[in-house]
């Protein structure tokens, strides 16, 4: 039987329809831009090369100066440290980027660009040279704040929410590298949330051509906006092999923001020592999920007095969930200092909010904690594969422990045992089991009877090594 001719027409349509849509959503997902250069003009104006330059002691006769950064440079330092002679003073110079940040002349870098520098030289793409002075540093994300005085407004570039970046996003990093002068190199985002070595490390990672030279220049989004700042490179040679690093912006916004405002970072500081939640640690705390910051040590400051312990598991900070140690990290640093906030913690099985007053982690850093003199009756014992004895004047003296510890101290350890395995040395110190202070032979022993008798396979103790503690958790199968 025919289809009518309405029928047909009406389904035509709505298949024509669909194609359109189809296309468009194809369009929208796979569409590369056809150039970059609106971008690169647009912003050029507003990157910067920074010179810096230094007083350093060489040799004699140490031959012809070039700027780091340049082709061929370790070739001829080496050529020229060979030469030896006696030493003398002389002018080294060294090669970086950075970009304006506001017509005022504000201009952001690495701090490792201008680290140590006598003199710093911002050269703009028209030409014109000023001289810079630094406002602030902070080596913790390696960011640098400087100031240039012009006599007319200068082009400035706007920060983006680095949080909005995705995975794939087209980006721009502009710079100076290996000293070429101004040079745009195009790539993706190929992941976001790296961390190299710092406590506030929050990198998006590109494979946009970075080199030496472009360190502290900008990467921008496709709206000309800054999304982070170039500061690192994962290379064999010391080239660009498409694994570069950049601050995300809304870690560097907060930096400049302090740096302009007071001329040094003002981090929060909460007080704590802690440690991720692994799987067997979560099961031995009787957890659901492996999530949460495990409170390791409480030194006298702002947890202290807010009535933290060691033990406590933090599981929110500030009304924000806490997934992990890093991610409280970052949240307490980039607290103003002195406000008043919410921990919620889980201790003993329940939940508890608790209010403190953040302390300034600058000011913290390095603040001895005082020692008192405890003396213990030794004794020892063979426990889970290891060979323990309670603290005493004279172990502590051999050892090097501080005079406050108290615990029991590994003296040997089976290397076919679970604790082993986990980690634990001859030397470390057991100061709690089952969240409970331990200090006899007898303690342990009942901790891990209670551990049993509670149906759980896993008993969680605080180590302490050089005074750093950690918790493990180990099997307590007869």
């Amino acid at each position: 039987m025919a289809r009518p001719a309405s029928a047909r027409v009406v389904w035509l349509t709505a298949l024509a329809m669909v194609l359109l849509v189809a296309q468009g959503v194809a369009t929208t997902v796979r569409a590369a831009p056809d150039s970059f250069a609106d971008l690169a003009e647009k912003v050029s104006p507003a990157v910067v090369n920074i010179t810096t330059s230094t007083m350093v002691e060489a040799a004699a006769n140490p031959g012809p100066e070039l700027p780091e950064g340049l082709p061929f440079d370790d070739f001829f330092r080496q050529f020229r440290d060979q030469q030896g002679g006696p030493q003398q003073p002389r002018r080294s110079s060294a090669l970086g980027s950075g970009f304006v940040i506001s017509e005022d002349g504000f201009v952001v870098t690495n701090n490792h660009v201008i680290e140590g520098a006598d003199e710093i030289m911002i050269e703009f793409t028209d030409g014109k040279n000023l001289a810079a002075e630094v406002i602030g540093t902070d080596p913790k994300t390696d960011i640098a704040l400087l100031k240039v005085e012009a006599t007319e407004p200068l082009t400035h570039v706007p920060f983006g929410d680095s949080d909005t970046a995705r995975v794939g996003d087209w980006v721009l990093a502009v710079g100076n590298p290996l000293g070429q002068g101004f040079s745009v190199s195009a790539g993706i985002v190929s992941a976001r949330n790296r961390e190299l070595s710092g406590s506030y490390d929050d990198y998006i990672q590109t494979d946009a051509a970075i080199n030496r030279g472009n360190s502290g220049g900008p990467l921008f989004n496709m709206a000309g906006e800054v999304v982070g700042v170039n500061t690192a490179i994962l290379s064999p040679n010391g080239g660009s092999i498409g694994i570069g690093f950049s601050m995300a912006s809304n870690v560097v916004q907060n930096v400049v923001h302090q740096l302009q405002e007071f001329g040094e970072t003002r981090r929060g500081w909460l007080g704590v020592r802690i440690q991720d939640v692994t799987a067997d640690v979560a099961e031995a705390m009787g957890l659901e999920a492996a999530k949460g910051a495990l409170v390791t040590d409480v030194p006298e400051g702002p947890a202290m007095d807010a009535g933290i312990q060691a033990g406590d598991l933090i599981t929110s900070f500030d009304g924000v969930d806490v997934d992990d140690t890093r991610g409280l990290v970052r949240q307490v640093g980039n607290t103003e200092v002195g406000k008043a906030v919410r921990v919620v913690i889980l201790r003993d099985g329940q939940t508890q909010t608790i209010k403190v007053t953040l302390g300034r982690r600058e000011t913290a850093e390095g603040t001895p904690i005082e020692e008192a003199v405890v003396e213990q009756t030794p004794s020892s014992a063979k426990v889970l594969g290891m060979t323990l004895s309670e603290l005493s004047a004279t172990n502590r003296e051999e050892m090097n422990l501080p005079a406050d510890l108290t615990g029991l101290l590994v003296v040997e350890i089976d290397e076919t045992t679970q604790a082993f395995e986990k980690g634990l040395r001859a030397g470390d110190v057991i100061t709690e089991a089952g969240q409970q202070p331990v200090d006899t032979i007898g303690a342990l022993e009942a901790s891990i009877q209670e551990t049993r008798d509670a149906g759980r396979k896993s008993l969680l103790l605080l180590v302490r090594r050089n005074n750093d503690p950690r918790f493990v958790a180990l099997g307590v199968d007869e």
